[in-house]
C-alpha cells in the first residue's frame, strides 16, 4: 500500500496546531489518560484505521497496559477486564463512531450510563476526544496514512 498524499493536516499547519491545542485543552477533565486510549483504540478498530490502531496499541503498551487488555478492546462487552467506567466510555464510543448505523445512535441509555460515570467536564472530554479520534481516522483512511510513515511536520 502505498499513501495518496501527505496528510492535509501537515499540508495546513494551522490545522494541525489547532488539533493539539483541541486534544491538550480536552485531556483536562479528569477521564484517565488510558481511558482515552482505549477510546481512542475501539474507534481506530471500528473506523479500520490501521495507523491509529497501531499508535494507540503502542502507546497503551508502553504506557503498562496489559496484553490480555489490549487484546479485548475489540470484544470489551464479553471480557472482565474493564470497569464499569472504561465500559461506558466505550459504549459512548462506539454508538458516536457508528452514527450512521442506527437511527437514534446515541440511546439515552448509553448516554446516561456515561454520565454516571463521568461529571460534565470529563464527559465534554470525552465527546470531544471521540470526535477526534473520528476526525483523525477518516483523514487517515482517506489518504492511506501508512503504520510508521508522518511526515516530518508531525514531529515539529
Amino acid at each position: 500500500m502505498q499513501t495518496r498524499m501527505t496528510n492535509p493536516v501537515f499540508l495546513v499547519p494551522e490545522a494541525y496546531k489547532a488539533l493539539t491545542a483541541l486534544a491538550t485543552a480536552s485531556a483536562k477533565g479528569g477521564v484517565p489518560h488510558r481511558t482515552l486510549e482505549l477510546v481512542h483504540l475501539r474507534a481506530s478498530q471500528i473506523n479500520g484505521c490501521s495507523f491509529c490502531v497501531d499508535m494507540h496499541s503502542r502507546g497503551l503498551k508502553k504506557g503498562g497496559e496489559a496484553d490480555e487488555r489490549l487484546y479485548a478492546v475489540a470484544a470489551w462487552r464479553e471480557m472482565p477486564y474493564f470497569t464499569d467506567a472504561e465500559r461506558a466510555a466505550l459504549a459512548l464510543t462506539e454508538a458516536a463512531t457508528r452514527i450512521a448505523d442506527r437511527a437514534g445512535p446515541v440511546s439515552d441509555e448509553v448516554w446516561n450510563e456515561a454520565a454516571r460515570h463521568y461529571d460534565e467536564r470529563a464527559l465534554a472530554d470525552l465527546v470531544l476526544h471521540i470526535a477526534q479520534i473520528n476526525f483523525w481516522n477518516r483523514v487517515n483512511v482517506m489518504v492511506r496514512q501508512i503504520v510508521g510513515q508522518m511526515p516530518k511536520a508531525a514531529a515539529a
